[in-house]
């Protein structure tokens, strides 16, 4: 063989191996670009509280994260905006209860499936529920709440931070394992006015998430909560009981908050940000800052776990909203 066609099959092979690096190349540099991710509410409240310090994690694991927040609809205007979204990973969605289960079920027209327009990437922090109540009410235990509820007949209101929120939800199903069905649901424009109202006595109860704020009034004996609607007590409030410990068979209802990504985005990309999170999770002052908030941390979450908890979540909750005939207008 000549030297020359030597030559031009060595310059012939090393072209192919150049071009079919190139793939991998352009993978390997993903993120180079910021990615966004949407918050399917306003800002403020327990979502913010949980995508704000992930994104701001995530600068040092994955790439710059920019916060949009697109609130509406229950958070079903900022689900679907993330569904029609390029599957790239540029675009990835704060999902949790209320875009991936109440929405979907309570409205006919959702505009996205949340199980088949997405990928599932990692749970982040869930969120126990409380049943509180104002001090004055004389009660301290739910068995006590339950009680009054039954010997005073139609004088019980319940707050939630808006019509389909999982506050109530869980309000709802409360009603529901007690037999009281007689209190009168009254929906608030989010957490920061209902809680104001119970510590001012406007209202008698609530059913609100557990968060940093909540704790702090408990602890100062502003609001009482007679227990947690999680499987499990908090670390953070060892002394009130779960709702299943006080007697109420039943009565779990947690949020739950996770990264998702457009369906057919690619599976490198997916586990690439489920790794970044993870390795996240490892840091003790990141986790304790979730945990003092009032969150209860996935550790170790994969998107398969992910996937598994949302079916999970789907079918227990799927009777109670047909059951209370919870429809939200889009």
């Amino acid at each position: 063989m000549k030297r020359r066609d030597v030559l031009a099959l060595g310059l012939a092979a090393l072209s192919a191996r150049t071009l079919g690096a190139r793939p991998a190349l352009a993978q390997a540099a993903y993120p180079d670009r910021p990615i966004r991710l949407v918050i399917p509410f306003t800002t403020g409240g327990v979502n913010d509280a949980v995508g704000r310090p992930w994104a701001d994690k995530m600068k040092s694991l994955l790439g710059t994260v920019v916060v949009e927040n697109i609130g509406g609809a229950g958070s079903g205007l900022g689900a679907a905006a993330v569904a029609r979204a390029r599957p790239d990973g540029y675009t990835l969605l704060l999902g949790g209860a209320g875009s991936h289960i109440i929405v979907p079920i309570a409205t006919g027209h959702a505009g996205y499936d949340p199980i088949k327009d997405f990928e599932p990437i990692t749970l982040l922090a869930g969120t126990s529920l409380t049943i509180a109540v104002h001090p004055k009410l004389p009660v301290k235990t739910l068995s006590e709440l339950i009680a009054y509820g039954r010997a005073n007949p139609g004088k019980l209101s319940f707050g939630s931070s808006g019509y389909g929120a999982m506050t109530h939800l869980t309000g709802e199903l409360f009603k529901s394992l007690s037999g009281l069905s007689d209190i009168v649901h009254v929906p608030y424009r989010g957490g920061g006015p209902l809680i104001s109202d119970l510590v001012s006595g406007h209202i008698p109860m609530i059913a609100q998430s557990v968060t940093g704020n909540m704790i702090e009034l408990h602890e100062t004996g502003k609001v009482r909560m007679l227990c947690v609607t999680g499987p499990t007590r908090l670390g953070v409030l060892p002394d009130v009981p779960t709702a299943v410990e006080a007697g109420l068979a039943g009565m779990i209802a947690q949020n739950f908050l996770g990264v998702f990504a457009p369906a057919k985005t690619p599976r490198p990309i997916i586990e690439q940000i489920a790794q970044a999170t993870r390795n996240a999770m490892t840091d003790k002052q990141f986790e304790r800052a979730y945990t003092a908030a009032g969150f209860e941390v996935f550790l170790d979450s994969t998107p398969e776990k992910t996937a598994r908890y949302v079916e999970t979540e789907l079918a227990r909750w799927t009777p109670v909203i047909k059951a209370i005939g919870l429809k939200i207008e889009q």
